[in-house]
């Protein structure tokens, strides 16, 4: 059976954070009409993608999925199960924020088979979580970690967030060591990035607050990728890093160009080599479910010089091309066209080739987006 990965959305917040532009509505109206809606999508698309698949990874983002009720979770959990194969070692991540969980209901997610949390933290000091309107504290962050293993969740990931207003060296580095002291086994680090209609972006623009420069955050980011692989966390993709076997196989999936489908507002589906995405509007995705099965606002087929040059950028900021594989579905004509670039790029220690393997180095990774582009 060929392995697909399942991601659901969840748009609901309590709170809309300055920097977030993913769609979210700090609202909890329609969320039963909302529910309805997405076992309805997932029942649509069963029926053309389900035979001959085996779910490996199902992802429940937003918005904030743990400010859900664990029977909502494990309500849309059966539909997949009752639709689709899905695999006895299923990978299934709940993203959740401290402040919205508690002993009881973090043993409610366990139970009804969430394996994997991804906890969005994004600093340990109190300062920049007000600076970003986190509804958490420090001590709020540090208890849900602890409580989650506790409990016996032993695969937990946390979210930081660095080059933030005001943030030195110093803190971030202190973010990180606070970070290894805890039971985790993954770690997603970001460099603020200011997206077009938050809040933060109108702030910087205005000039009431400024960030550091590129300079200051790649040295912030060469910090980072030193602490944590010292410290035996392995770097598999430019901003996440892991204990050994702990790597996010939903997320690996993505980076592998492998099959995905998406319920919920505002999602992206891939599928035999086509995209397609979902309205965002909440009240409109509801409609155009009810009314056709499905919430598709637009889709694409890939050429096969597209899905050439998606799977060289997912590979580069991930594990790296596997030359062998490369050539067994593309060919080695990138290879031969590339090959002085190639080599340029190891022989500086940015590219390191060792297996038949082509990854990029810690060196490489900080400049990733701009070897890319030189390659594609």
């Amino acid at each position: 059976m060929k392995d697909i990965s399942i991601y659901i959305h969840i748009p609901f917040c309590d709170h809309k954070c300055i920097y977030c532009d993913f769609y979210s509505l700090i609202t909890l109206e329609n969320q039963e009409l909302f529910l309805d809606a997405l076992q309805r999508e997932i029942s649509y698309y069963a029926s053309d993608y389900s035979p001959g698949r085996n779910v490996k990874t199902i992802f429940f983002g937003g918005g904030t999925p743990s400010l859900m009720s664990v029977s909502y979770i494990n309500q849309i959990l059966e539909n997949i199960k009752s639709h689709f194969s899905v695999n006895p070692n299923v990978e299934i991540t709940l993203e959740t924020n401290p402040g919205t969980v508690d002993n009881s209901k973090l043993q409610g997610f366990k139970d009804i088979g969430i394996n994997r949390l991804s906890i969005g933290i994004q600093s340990f000091h109190q300062d920049d979580l007000e600076f970003l309107t986190r509804i958490h504290n420090r001590k709020t962050a540090i208890d849900t970690v602890n409580n989650a293993a506790a409990i016996g969740f032993n695969d937990i990931s946390i979210d930081l967030i660095f080059n933030l207003p005001k943030q030195t060296k110093k803190k971030w580095t202190e973010n990180l060591y606070e970070a290894l002291s805890l039971p985790i086994t993954h770690i997603s680090t970001y460099s603020l990035i200011l997206e077009r209609g938050t809040i933060l972006n109108k702030l910087v623009l205005d000039g009431k607050i400024k960030i550091g420069d590129n300079d200051f955050d790649a040295d912030l980011y060469d910090s980072t990728i030193k602490i944590l692989t010292k410290n035996r966390f392995v770097q598999y993709e430019v901003s996440n890093f892991c204990k050994p076997g702990f790597e996010s196989k939903h997320n690996l999936n993505y980076w592998k160009h492998g099959d995905y489908l998406s319920f919920g507002t505002a999602s992206h589906s891939f599928v035999n080599s086509k995209r397609w995405w979902n309205y965002s509007s909440l009240k409109h995705y509801i409609k155009e479910v009810f009314e056709n099965g499905n919430a598709t606002r637009g889709f694409e087929i890939l050429s096969d010089k597209q899905k050439l040059e998606e799977y060289v950028m997912l590979a580069f900021r991930s594990n790296g091309i596997d030359l062998n594989e490369m050539f067994s579905i593309f060919g080695n004509s990138w290879y031969k066209n590339n090959f002085e670039k190639l080599s340029g790029l190891i022989k500086n220690g940015f590219l390191s080739r060792s297996n038949g393997i082509l990854k990029l180095t810690s060196k490489g990774y900080s400049v990733c987006d701009e070897i890319v582009l030189q390659l594609i």
